[in-house]
């Protein structure tokens, strides 16, 4: 056992009960259990296979190629639309977790097997990503600004533009994309905090003040 998922543990206002079941069944399956991204993680030789993460109103368990799994039934959900690896199973308490104890221990053990066989998940190319009107009129007439915009990665080019989008009205977009500009020049995403790193990821410690 991890000490530092001990300390989690401990920390946690909510889901000790249901990340003590988990803990002890993906020990049980003979996982290595690490401390990575903020969060319990569990490995099989030195390769991520497993995360506990808990939220507001669930906890998850997330299998980092459950793209990979066998989910006849259904059990597995996408973290996001374009989620293209990771799947996770959504519980609310404990008795569920027990509930399905040897339905989730098949999956933790097949997971396993797909890491002894060396299987990859094949990712799709990114269709291109058709920018909503004004912010192609923008990066048309300001060469340096589009060459930045493409050199950021297709996820944050998306958050970009689903951002400008977002707004019902053309003079609205067109303030978003201005105040965006010097972000996009200086290579930051639009939810990058001043780390370098994603705010919404935990592996920003939230220790200093995020760029709004």
């Amino acid at each position: 056992m991890n000490p530092k998922v001990d300390a989690f543990i401990s920390d946690a206002k909510k889901w000790q009960a249901e990340i003590e079941h988990l803990r002890q069944l993906l020990l049980d399956c003979g996982l290595t259990e690490e401390f990575k991204w903020r969060a319990p993680c569990y490995s099989f030789q030195g390769n991520n296979v497993v995360l506990i993460g808990c939220f507001k109103n669930y906890c998850t368990l997330s299998f980092f190629k459950g793209t990979l799994l066998q989910d006849s039934k259904g059990f597995l959900s996408k973290p996001g639309e374009n989620s293209q690896a990771m799947r996770f199973f959504k519980f609310t308490n404990a008795q569920e977790i027990q509930e399905l104890k040897p339905i989730i221990k098949n999956y933790i053990y097949e997971a396993i097997e797909i890491e002894k066989a060396g299987l990859k998940v094949v990712f799709k190319s990114n269709t291109a990503l058709e920018l909503v009107e004004e912010f192609q009129i923008v990066l048309d007439k300001n060469p340096s600004l589009n060459t930045a915009f493409k050199a950021l990665t297709p996820g944050r080019q998306r958050a970009y533009n689903l951002y400008f989008s977002a707004a019902k009205q053309s003079k609205k977009r067109q303030t978003r994309i201005e105040n965006y500009i010097p972000r996009i020049l200086n290579g930051k995403g639009i939810n990058d905090c001043v780390c370098g790193m994603s705010k919404k990821m935990p592996s920003c410690d939230g220790s200093h003040k995020h760029i709004s």
